[in-house]
């Protein structure tokens, strides 16, 4: 019995690893940290493997990463010194890619980086996954409410940095005047 489990987890593996490493990628900013985090979600998983639905795995695996993610930033704050941020991608640009749009996902992972983790996991899930918030929820193990106030912090803060906003060609909107500087 165990072998067609073993079976059944590597194929999943095989079939997801570089989605995952991607996800994580995208959390944590750092294609060794995203390999760590998901190896590490993935030793866990494999242990409850006979126990998950298989149509839920990724949800499953997708919400460990978040939170591996989240405790490792918590743990990083303690005992780890941060590198900066490397800015190296988990996967070369396909070919026919354009040099502005290559800088433009470069600002926006450089900037998304700045973020608290639990934020940065809102971003990544409702932008760029496309979750909903009922999903991104679920995933977070927290309420619709709270992934709304995080999603609108991210994105005040997100708007407020000016090398983000002029690379998108984004006005300053002046908070006084409610108008736009030019």
């Amino acid at each position: 019995m165990r072998d067609a489990t073993d079976d059944g987890f590597r194929a999943f593996v095989d079939a997801r690893w570089p989605a995952l490493v991607r996800f994580a990628w995208s959390l944590t900013g750092d294609r060794g940290h995203a390999e760590d985090v998901v190896q590490a979600v993935l030793v866990r998983t494999w242990r409850r493997w006979g126990r998950i639905r298989l149509d839920g795995a990724e949800a499953y695996v997708r919400a460990a990463v978040v939170n591996e993610t989240v405790s490792r930033a918590r743990r990083r704050r303690v005992r780890e010194v941060v590198l900066p941020w490397t800015g190296e991608r988990p996967e070369p640009v396909p070919a026919g890619d354009a040099a502005e749009d290559r800088a433009v996902a470069d600002s926006v992972a450089a900037e998304l980086a700045l973020l608290p983790p639990r934020m940065r996991a809102v971003v990544v899930l409702r932008f760029l996954e496309d979750r909903s918030e009922a999903e991104t929820a679920a995933l977070l193990g927290c309420s619709p409410g709270t992934v709304k106030s995080q999603t609108n912090r991210a994105m005040a803060r997100l708007r407020d940095r000016t090398p983000l906003r002029d690379l998108v060609g984004v006005p300053a909107v002046d908070a006084a005047a409610g108008e736009e500087n030019r």
